[in-house]
């Protein structure tokens, strides 16, 4: 299972982000202080470091200078815009650095990204009979291929990663096709459509009326 130590001293943000975290399947420890955060870390073995910032003794860029030859993979979390701030936390080996407040569904998928680039996780996904393969790009279902389109790929992923969890059609088509994207969001729901009809999950894949799509892990 992975392992991810949330470094915040905020504790209703440490508790919905650990919450988050167990809604798919990933363990997390909570740490409120610089200098816990270190002992804990250096003790421990972890996949991950959530990373405030601002903490009470002890900033986050000198918990990454203690933490840093163990080599895990961090994700700095802040509230500051300050750009040089995150320039010299992805100077310092930051592998993300996201601004509060942020999307649950943005913080996990940024999250399996960093992951993913360090082999922290598997690079096969699966929902029910549906795999897929994301270094080959082949999605299956049953055994037999299924062709969809590179945005159809990226939106599958995105629901498989986010089981339960309703998206919006905003977030989709800030994730899927980025943020400077200009079109109309019914742009999400004709790709939705087509995933629908061509992987079986009309009665999966469902409509939440005037806000997004969710994908249920159960029936």
């Amino acid at each position: 299972m992975i392992r991810i130590c949330i470094v915040e001293d905020e504790e209703n943000i440490a508790r919905m982000i650990s919450a988050s975290l167990s809604m798919v399947g990933y363990e997390a420890i909570i740490c409120q202080d610089g200098q816990n955060a270190v002992n804990t870390i250096l003790s421990q073995e972890f996949d991950l470091v959530l990373l405030d910032v601002m903490l009470p003794g002890m900033d986050g860029f000198s918990v990454l200078q203690h933490i840093r030859n163990k080599g895990i993979p961090v994700v700095f979390l802040t509230a500051r815009q300050n750009i040089d701030d995150k320039v010299r936390g992805l100077r310092m080996g930051a592998g993300d650095y996201i601004v509060k407040p942020f999307e649950v569904a943005e913080l996990l998928a940024r999250i399996e990204v960093v992951l993913r680039r360090n082999r922290k996780t598997k690079s096969v996904l699966e929902y029910e009979e549906i795999s897929v393969d994301l270094e080959r790009h082949i999605v299956r279902k049953s055994g037999a291929p299924i062709s969809l389109t590179p945005k159809e790929f990226d939106m599958l992923v995105l629901f498989i990663q986010n089981p339960d969890m309703a998206l919006t059609r905003e977030h989709l088509l800030a994730n899927v096709w980025g943020y400077a994207f200009q079109g109309e969001t019914r742009t999400v729901d004709t790709h939705i459509q087509q995933l629908r009809k061509k992987l079986g999950l009309q009665n999966r894949l469902i409509t939440i009326p005037k806000l997004g799509y969710r994908l249920e892990s159960r029936p």
